[in-house]
């Protein structure tokens, strides 16, 4: 699978991010995978490869660049460490805010723009984890170019703030699918009601679930918690939603 290390310029600094492009000749629709927590590895790497052969040209940006340079996280240290859970959440709030998430997907679908071999301009985006919120806000605040919308063991879709990703369902217009985990307090089964409902009642074209026994962070081999079958339903998911809208 071919890929390569490009950088993106956005209007807080220059974001380092990864292109997979499929075997053959385009073009081909473009896809953007949003990171979880333990942030840029080869286990992403790993999902960014496998969208692509997919027929996906794959982009996966860091978004932590905001921080500047920083080691490689060990996954299998994170749920045991407190420090470095507590490290890796004051990343997400300073970089993964509303705001940034706005400018980031902004950058990035100029970036997909300009490059020879995407076919249109509809997008599909993905994201696990926190990656999930930021899935959706971003099919919310660009409906006219994300065409579908998946988000995997994710959180904070359901909260009490104003920018409560649930609240911005009347601007998606993309088809969205959304895989939650079992017995996951951030994100519930009343979450799930509540996100469910907010997305139908505004006309979306949406299915929500809670996958029986997955625990969060279920799709990512290099972590304790990986639920092999709940991860290949999440790929049949996830490729069936993309094909449909973008194929």
């Amino acid at each position: 699978m071919r890929h390569e290390q490009v950088s993106i310029s956005t209007g807080d600094g220059d974001c380092r991010a990864w292109v997979f492009r499929p075997e053959g000749d385009g073009p081909w629709p473009a896809a953007i995978i949003y990171m979880d927590g333990p942030a840029i590895r080869p286990a992403l790497f790993d999902v960014a490869e496998r969208l692509a052969g997919h027929g996906y040209l794959t982009l996966l940006p860091d978004l932590f660049y905001r921080d500047g340079p920083y080691e490689p996280m060990d996954p299998s240290k994170l749920f045991a460490d407190e420090t470095a859970r507590a490290a890796i959440f004051a990343k997400m709030g300073r970089c993964v805010s509303f705001d940034a998430i706005r400018t980031d997907t902004g950058a990035f679908l100029e970036f997909l723009d300009k490059q020879p071999d995407v076919k249109g301009r509809k997008v599909g985006v993905t994201g696990y984890c926190m990656g999930g919120r930021v899935a959706l806000i971003a099919a919310a605040e660009f409906p006219d170019r994300v065409a579908a919308a998946g988000a995997f063991h994710p959180g904070h879709l359901v909260t009490d703030k104003p920018d409560s990703p649930h609240l911005l369902a009347p601007k998606i217009k993309a088809k969205v699918y959304l895989g939650g985990a079992d017995q996951d307090s951030g994100f519930t089964p009343e979450h799930r009601d509540q996100l469910a409902q907010a997305l139908t009642g505004a006309g979306v074209d949406d299915r929500v679930e809670i996958y029986e026994g997955a625990m969060h962070g279920y799709t990512m081999p290099d972590l304790r918690v990986y639920d092999g079958p709940a991860a290949e339903r999440h790929w049949r998911e996830l490729v069936a939603l993309f094909d449909s809208a973008l194929k």
